[in-house]
């Protein structure tokens, strides 16, 4: 190779090196020999897979030796060791140079660092791989111990572990953390789980992390023989951080050691956020889980032994048997005679039609139905009920055995999550209230301004003599429309902050991007933002929730808004476009020219709790994602070419969508 290529080559911000017809190497370039540490003559020939991965070489080989067997292209995807002795994840792809006479001549193989992507990649399947587990309820154990090898192959040098508590906090039920040695730990069933434990401890009692940056020098557990234990196994710093549940109840501890002295960086606060989440929704799925099968074996046992929640009816005589438990369920006094419309009296209104149609199938089917359905109680109460439903032939008569189970708990349970979930997405819009308070008053000020003025002016020409009816009148017509102007402040604000019934309607996007643009004009005008539009004149409604849209909209502005603060060398413009697809979906974006994102953290910024600002609570993007794909349609971002960021949605023009329930719904009542 001449020396000018050479020095092209040398420069290239990849692997490159060249092989003969025959696959044997003959030219690295300098790239290549800096980044693996191998000179030229231990790596021509095949000697460049010295520094292939081992679990890789195999792959490598054979689609290398297929490549030059063939002359198709070589690609393969490998771990390839560096100077340092860390191995990272290459693209290597290959192609064939043909001579004259059409047969190859020469090798050139390219190789691209993709560490990154696969480790995000990864991280992102392993993720996946986890709440599907938990979804499947795989064993809490295993589900924790995947979750700690799973940190463990992202967070080079960390090792993840964590602490099941019991139920009272202070003890330790259950360790797991498959990269350390089981005798790491020595924690006893019979000590309470106390700050002397070491950061574990402290940051249960504080529920909040606990950095150990330097363990040898930490003075606070000097007394202790935590430290001491800990160095014996060669660790040197550990952080942990307390597990909670939704309402605040502490589950565990996520703890992380490392081999060398530190504190977490931002990647490592970003994981143990994430997988401590992860945490608490298996070790919570498993709690329910232990709960409800204690229920079951409970009833099972019970009906086993006394029929307790059971029925039976003989179809032929009609006689009906309910157990003492059916009875205190249905609030039926057992020494009554038992009827079919005594039991239909106690069911749901809306459900007796399910109910009556269940009978009739029964009585000409003769199969077994499993069915749900709700009671309502004297006191006006509502029991969920589930019933499962068997036949027995004998003799040529038919009996239906049956239980029936109250879960209510449950139901309110899953309703309570449901209004939790509108009441976050509720809180969001009202969070925006603050940053809109100026806007707020100027766009009610200029109309009430407008009417006093109105009023002083009309009083004058009434007043005069002779009066000018004419002015007056003017006058008072100029009064009424400045009065509407407020009224429709007032209610466009109403609309966007208070908790409505969800509506599906047609709207206008161009109009909902411009009524939210009027209540931040005051808030745009006083970061010094520059708003260019660009709306489609042809653009087409779009059937959805107007209010949950104006949202998400209102959310994109404020984050574009809040993006250029910081920017002083030129000007803050902010570009609205819509645009009407080809695929029949309405699209809104909106480009800043502020800070900007990395490709890196495009996917970060929509997921629950990750902010880049200071007073950011993190769920603003979350939720406006969650909304966007209730309409089935999506929200994405990303970097400019130059300064700043693009943040766009897309939806379908007739979607058949489930927006997040935003009404404040009065669950049922149910005694203890």
């Amino acid at each position: 190779m001449n020396n000018p290529l050479q020095r092209v080559v040398d420069a290239l911000p990849a692997l490159v090196w060249t092989a003969t017809a025959q696959g044997d190497t003959d030219f690295l370039n300098q790239r290549w020999r800096d980044y693996t540490g191998l000179t030229v003559a231990q790596s021509l020939g095949r000697g460049w897979q010295v520094a292939v991965h081992a679990d890789d070489l195999t792959s490598v080989t054979i689609a290398w030796e297929h490549a030059i067997s063939t002359g198709e292209p070589y690609e393969v995807e490998h771990r390839l060791r560096g100077a340092d002795g860390v191995y990272r994840w290459f693209n290597a792809r290959g192609v064939p140079l043909r001579g004259p006479d059409g047969e190859i001549a020469q090798w050139s193989v390219l190789q691209v660092d993709i560490d990154e992507q696969k480790r995000t990649h990864a991280l992102h399947s392993g993720e996946k791989r986890l709440l599907k587990m938990v979804a499947r309820g795989r064993p809490l154990a295993t589900v924790l111990t995947e979750l700690c090898k799973l940190l463990d192959a992202t967070a080079e040098g960390c090792f993840a572990s964590v602490l099941l508590l019991d139920r009272s906090g202070k003890r330790v039920q259950q360790v797991i953390g498959p990269g350390l040695p089981a005798s790491c730990f020595n924690f006893r069933d019979d000590e309470p789980f106390t700050c002397a434990a070491g950061p574990f401890g402290l940051s249960a009692q504080q529920r909040k992390q606990v950095v150990v940056a330097d363990i040898e020098h930490d003075l606070r557990w000097a007394d202790g023989s935590w430290p001491a234990h800990a160095l014996a196994h060669g660790l040197k710093s550990c952080w942990s951080s307390p597990i909670l549940s939704l309402p605040g109840e502490l589950l565990g501890i996520f703890a992380i050691y490392r081999r060398d002295t530190g504190t977490p960086s931002a990647v490592h606060q970003g994981l143990t956020q994430q997988f401590s989440f992860i945490a608490s929704i298996a070790i919570e799925r498993a709690q329910s889980e232990d709960a409800l099968k204690r229920s079951e074996a409970f009833l099972a046992r019970a009906q086993h032994i006394s029929a307790t929640g059971s029925f039976s009816w003989h179809l032929g005589s009609g006689e009906i048997t309910l157990s003492q438990q059916y009875c205190r369920i249905f609030e039926l006094d057992p020494a009554e005679p038992i009827t079919l419309e005594r039991i239909l009296a106690r069911v749901h209104p809306d459900d007796r039609a399910l109910m009556r149609d269940m009978i009739e199938r029964v009585r000409t089917d003769g199969g077994d139905f499993d069915f749900d359905c709700r009671l309502l109680m004297p006191d006006q109460t509502v029991k969920y009920l589930q019933f499962a439903n068997g036949a027995i032939r004998q003799n040529d008569q038919i009996e239906y055995i049956g239980a029936v189970r109250d879960v209510t708990s449950q139901r309110l349970s899953d309703e309570a999550l449901n209004t939790v979930r509108s009441e976050l997405a509720h809180v969001s819009r009202v969070a925006s209230l603050g940053t809109l308070t100026a806007s707020i008053a100027h766009e009610v000020n200029q109309p009430l301004s407008g009417i006093i003025t109105n009023a002083s002016t009309c009083l004058r020409m009434l007043g005069a003599v002779p009066p000018n009816i004419n002015g007056a009148l003017e006058t008072a017509r100029r009064t009424i429309r400045d009065g509407n102007r407020a009224a429709e402040v007032i209610s466009r604000l109403r609309t966007l902050f208070s908790k409505n019934l969800i509506s599906a309607e047609a709207v206008d996007l161009n109009e909902a991007t411009r009524e939210v643009l009027a209540l931040i004009r005051i808030e745009l005008q006083k970061n010094r933002v520059v708003v260019h539009l660009d709306m489609a004149d042809d653009l087409p409604p779009v059937t959805c929730d107007r209010v949950q849209l104006q949202q998400v909209i209102l959310n994109l502005l404020l984050n574009a808004s809040e993006a250029m603060i910081e920017v002083h060398d030129r000007p803050r413009v902010m570009l609205i476009t819509t645009a009407h697809d080809a695929d029949d979906c309405v699209r809104l974006a909106v480009r800043d020219e502020g800070t900007g994102i990395t490709a890196q953290d495009v996917e970060r910024l929509f997921g629950a709790f990750y902010t880049t600002k200071a007073d950011g609570m993190g769920m603003g993007l979350s939720i406006s994602r969650s909304i966007i794909e209730s309409h089935n349609g999506q929200l994405l971002a990303e970097p400019n070419d130059g300064p700043g960021a693009t943040f766009w949605f897309a939806i379908p023009r007739q979607p058949c969508f489930d927006p997040v329930d935003d009404r404040s719904a009065s669950l049922p009542r149910t005694e203890p």
